[in-house]
């Protein structure tokens, strides 16, 4: 019987919990049963898959930027937006 994957069956991951572990499924750092969990969740949750998708594009293009081609200025405007956030999701 298909789960819906925004009310996930005991012992399933929710979407909440599949994006705080999205980084360390990229970084293949997730344990093989935790992997297999996650694994599970995307085949069955479209919304899941498009945001890992994205994740995946954004590391792609990112990647390519190197800190000198980065004006110094828009660099500290960055840096500065970053450490807003930060002091704002404590």
């Amino acid at each position: 019987m298909p789960t819906d994957a925004a009310v996930p069956a005991p012992g399933d991951l929710s979407c909440r919990e599949l994006v705080e572990l999205v980084t360390d499924y990229l970084e293949d750092a997730l344990p093989v049963e935790l992997r297999s969990r996650f694994e599970t969740h995307l085949d069955a949750c479209v919304g899941c898959r498009t945001y890992l998708d994205q994740m995946r594009r954004t590391l792609q293009l990112l990647g390519r930027l190197d800190e000198r081609s980065i004006a110094p200025e828009q660099r500290e405007r960055l840096l500065s937006a970053f450490r807003g956030w930060k002091r704002r999701s404590r």
